[in-house]
């Protein structure tokens, strides 16, 4: 899919532009998106808080928008965070404050539940 509306934007715009064009481009090919989905936030199956994903494609594939001149390795560890407290396998970061678009595909793996799992025992006992 070529993302039209960023070739029609141009960079320099905040991300809820870039969020909302991306959103018409995902819906002209009749994908179910929802934006701004409150997501709940798990620790010990309760529910500890909420996130407001940017969006949500088919249900499973988490899309986090940026408009930041680099993607740092907190963007990164940000869309970890999500993916592990949401359960959702798949992000896709997408940087639109390039002149390219950039997507970094950010899949949860065992190890990175298990290195989770870690740390909280480290941090708690």
């Amino acid at each position: 899919m070529r993302l039209h509306g960023r070739e029609r934007l141009g960079c320099g715009f905040l991300e809820k532009v870039y969020e909302s064009a991306l959103t018409i481009e995902l819906r002209k090919t009749e994908l179910l998106v929802a934006q701004q989905q409150v997501m709940e936030i798990r620790y010990d199956n309760v529910v500890v808080g909420t996130y407001v994903a940017d969006l949500v494609v088919q249900g499973s594939v988490l899309l986090e928008i940026k408009a930041v001149k680099f993607l740092d390795e907190i963007h990164t560890a940000q869309c970890l965070n999500y993916l592990k407290a949401t359960a959702l396998p798949l992000c896709l970061l997408i940087n639109f404050g390039r002149p390219r678009v950039e997507i970094k595909r950010i899949i949860l793996t065992a190890e990175h539940q298990t290195m989770t799992k870690a740390a909280q025992s480290r941090n708690f006992s």
